[in-house]
């Protein structure tokens, strides 16, 4: 059996205004296997937030062809790709996008409404395993507004582990946390594929990149490099002074 989670082949996106086409993303060919951390990099306005939401069933490529778990997904109904995101594809936001009105286990517990594979029982259960998983169980019966930022992204990781995904997409997990929050967020997603998640994390912050076993550079909507941080002089990578301070 394939240990290819995630395989991309030359994908498009090309975006439409009047007689003009904006090539989003032009032969974008990788692959993704089970198990690893990838971190998406590049300069605003490469490409890399498309690229999540084609990868994340978002939205649809133009050209080119997306499997995942070994089923092609490229060109596949709205209702088909609702359905495959809400069971194979957990959500990580830089802006937490909890709903203020529902209780800490409630936002965890939400998609799996969705899951007709799973009763009221299951999916209460599979909340709970995953705020516990984040150390967030005591802040069950909290609100949103009641939590750090912290906090609120480490409920917002389990909501995104609770089904189980064979994939976590992560957009910018730390932009809106201090340091000191951006790190035990990072050690969080160290643990969970540690554990064996898949994760796929979109981000500025080199020293969250560093963390991925492998970085994949976007420029101009096309994969410019893609190499295993292991081969990195790390140094280069978060710079000389941050790394001797």
């Amino acid at each position: 059996m394939s240990n290819i989670l995630i395989d991309l082949k030359n994908l498009e996106k090309v975006f439409h205004t009047e007689d003009v086409e904006t090539y989003a993303l032009s032969g974008v060919s990788f692959s993704i296997s089970k198990g690893e951390y990838i971190s998406i990099s590049g300069p605003s306005g490469c490409g890399k937030s498309t690229l999540l939401s084609l990868l994340g069933l978002l939205d649809v490529p133009t050209g080119g062809s997306y499997t995942l778990a070994g089923h092609n997904v490229t060109d596949i109904s709205k209702e088909q790709r609702a359905k495959i995101r809400n069971k194979e594809i957990g959500f990580i936001f830089q802006s937490f996008n909890l709903i203020s009105d529902l209780s800490v286990l409630e936002n965890v517990e939400l998609p799996l409404t969705y899951r007709t594979d799973l009763d009221k029982t299951q999916r209460r259960k599979l909340a709970e395993e995953a705020l516990e998983k984040v150390n967030m169980s005591h802040r069950n019966s909290h609100f949103p507004s009641q939590l750090s930022g912290g906090q609120q992204q480490r409920v917002a990781i389990a909501r995104a582990i609770a089904g189980n995904p064979s994939v976590i997409l992560a957009d910018e997990p730390t932009g809106n946390l201090d340091s000191k929050n951006a790190e035990s967020v990072m050690e969080l997603l160290d643990k969970l594929n540690a554990e064996g998640t898949t994760i796929c994390m979109v981000t500025h912050d080199p020293r969250s990149a560093s963390k991925a076993d492998r970085i994949i550079e976007v420029l101009d909507g096309r994969v410019v490099a893609d190499r295993r941080v292991s081969d990195i002089d790390t140094r280069a990578l978060v710079g000389e002074e941050s790394v001797t301070s």
